[in-house]
């Protein structure tokens, strides 16, 4: 059973609808004691990052989802701000993060005064596999997700990398740490190979 985390940061109907139409068992968790049969969780976000922590240590699940990813070694899968609090902290805000991944989220910077990057970085864009990986597989090299975001992830090590994305230089895209996933992108909203994503996160 997929545990889809809803403390009010994301749209969980949407990837709730999408493990329907796969046949696949997910339920949409809304306190701790919805996560007791979950073997794996998915955990989405949107907005501000403090935003995202407070309203995730209010829900009461914060401790129970700690033990089952760090000691039971449960499979995550962090999404746009979901995969930015797997870090240790963010330049967006001042709360730590969940520290499941070493690493901290950084603000776009423009790299040309004369040409500044537009934020937030939204729409559609490519990424770039950096090795095999079962969150990855059977996703064209051409294939587009749906992004939108001002902020990225920076790994303390480049180990945890496993796709990229450029936009005015290359960020962090999709990082994987043991059992810990991440994908700074919208797979709910980028069509077949979002659901071929999400399909592979069911597989693993």
């Amino acid at each position: 059973m997929i545990a889809i985390i809803n403390y009010g940061m994301g749209n969980v109907k949407a990837f709730a609808d999408v493990y329907k139409n796969l046949n696949i068992p997910a339920v949409i968790v809304r306190q701790a004691d919805g996560l007791k049969y979950a073997n794996k969780v998915i955990l989405p976000g949107v907005g501000a990052f403090d935003h995202a922590m407070q309203r995730l240590q209010k829900s009461g699940m914060r401790p129970f989802l700690d033990e089952m990813v760090l000691h039971r070694h449960v499979p995550v899968l962090g999404i746009c701000v979901g995969m930015q609090m797997l870090a240790c902290s963010s330049e967006e805000g001042r709360l730590p993060g969940l520290g499941w991944i070493d690493g901290e989220v950084k603000r776009f910077k423009p790299s040309s005064i004369e040409n500044p990057m537009r934020l937030p970085h939204m729409g559609w864009n490519n990424i770039k596999p950096l090795k095999s990986n079962t969150l990855l597989q059977g996703i064209d090299l051409d294939a587009r997700f749906y992004f939108l975001h001002s902020y990225f992830f920076q790994g303390h090590g480049n180990e945890d990398i496993i796709a990229v994305t450029d936009y005015d230089g290359e960020f962090a895209s999709a990082v994987n740490c043991e059992n810990i996933y991440g994908v700074q992108f919208h797979p709910e909203k980028s069509h077949q190979w979002g659901i071929r994503l999400l399909e592979n996160f069911a597989k693993i």
